[in-house]
């Protein structure tokens, strides 16, 4: 729905959409998580984050993203595989051994897919170019587009290899802007960025002046109030599917 309504624009203004995958499209969370086991495994029954999911994963995400920013080049099976063993050290856990880091590393390829992400997408692409603004590398996104994704042609795919910068550094941004009207012919104006991530792609959105709808997958006030005066979505759908037929919708006025 439509939740900043001083902004005069509709959904049928735009001619691309820009999506961040993982979270938004992808199920990272699911993934990650799934992929923590083994280290789980090794978390004494006392310890709150051995059943904890929300508080395990948001420390993961803190490990990963300080990487991100001191590692701007590094490219991401390392980085998660650098992430894991943090984690690790920070649960005062043995270090993994060098194959299991790297295992979780390779694993982007199996995380799962939302329900309703294909065909979210195959409505969507009759309305729009699709992109994709991602902190992975292309040999990541490719096994992705194998397996979840498979069947699901995009416009075009930027990832953090190519920008040599992750998300939410405002390079990758505007690499998205020039890239858009350079090789699609599509102005800023015309690209809606859709994401989950509020800090990851809304925050540097609304510094560099662009409309963004906010995918917020069961996150709620408390992780809006973290970035109050920050963001500034003008749409706020629960899901893709929730996007999807509003898009129909007015398209079809």
């Amino acid at each position: 729905m439509k939740v900043r309504t001083i902004d005069p624009k509709s959904l049928t203004d735009f001619k691309l959409l820009a999506f961040d995958c993982f979270g938004t499209l992808v199920d990272w969370e699911s993934g990650i998580y799934d992929e923590l086991h083994p280290l789980l495994g090794r978390l004494p029954a006392s310890n709150p984050l051995k059943k904890d999911r929300v508080s395990l994963l948001k420390r993961f995400d803190e490990i990963e993203v300080s990487i991100c920013a001191s590692k701007p080049d590094l490219r991401y099976p390392s980085l998660l595989s650098e992430a894991y063993i943090g984690l690790a050290d920070a649960l005062d856990l043995p270090a993994p051994t060098k194959p299991e880091a790297d295992a979780f590393g390779a694993s982007v390829g199996k995380w799962p897919i939302f329900p309703d992400t294909i065909e979210a997408l195959k409505q969507l692409k009759k309305r729009y170019k699709l992109v994709i603004l991602s902190n992975v590398d292309k040999k990541s996104f490719a096994q992705v587009l194998k397996g979840a994704l498979a069947g699901i042609e995009f416009d075009a795919v930027y990832v953090a290899e190519d920008i040599r910068s992750y998300k939410p550094d405002l390079k990758n941004f505007q690499y998205l802007i020039t890239h858009a009207r350079d090789e699609l012919g599509v102005q800023m104006e015309q690209i809606l960025m859709t994401a989950k991530g509020l800090k990851s792609d809304h925050v540097p959105a609304m510094k560099m002046g662009m409309t963004s709808a906010w995918i917020s997958r069961g996150e709620g006030n408390d992780e809006l109030k973290a970035v109050e005066g920050k963001v500034a979505f003008t749409w706020r759908f629960d899901t893709m599917g929730e996007m999807a037929a509003a898009a129909e919708r007015e398209f079809g006025k």
